[in-house]
């Protein structure tokens, strides 16, 4: 009997609502972790999880099963829900609406792991604005600025 082969690798991107700097050091680890679960509880492999306290990379090797939109839908709300749960902002903690997502061969695999395992380093020359319309330019993705994430002024 036929089966169903596949070799999908997702990178995402996506941004704290405001683009305010929310995830805090004291507990971004546990963040990232938790995400990495919500990933795998969904059937898909997380091959790493990293980001800022403005924005997260998630990169998934991902199963056909699920659309993307769902898994990123359900890892954006049951995360916000955990943060809030934690108590770990004043206020609310919400998600921008939207995403990025790129996908890449299994040669990049390592490449775009330590892309993101070094953000830090990363984001002390560049912004997360010009990171993001980076990625739109080099996957050839038409936009309009009004659509992407409300920017703070780097």
């Amino acid at each position: 009997m036929p089966g169903t082969f596949t070799q999908l690798y997702i990178q995402v991107v996506f941004a704290v609502k405001g683009r305010q700097n929310l995830i805090a050091k004291s507990w971004k680890d546990e963040l990232h972790k938790y995400i990495s679960g919500i990933i795998t509880n969904k059937g898909h492999k997380a091959i790493i999880v990293n980001g800022m306290p403005d924005h997260v990379h998630l990169f998934i090797g991902l199963k056909p099963s699920m659309a993307l939109s769902d898994l990123v839908r359900d890892v954006k709300n049951n995360s916000s829900n955990f943060i809030n749960k934690n108590r770990w902002v004043s206020g609310r903690f919400s998600w921008q609406e939207g995403y990025g997502a790129f996908s890449y061969a299994h040669s990049q695999i390592d490449q775009v792991y330590n892309y993101i395992l070094n953000q830090e380093e990363h984001h002390r020359n560049t912004s997360f604005k010009q990171e993001y319309t980076t990625f739109l330019r080099k996957f050839q993705i038409n936009y309009d600025d009004q659509y992407l994430f409300d920017w703070l002024e780097d």
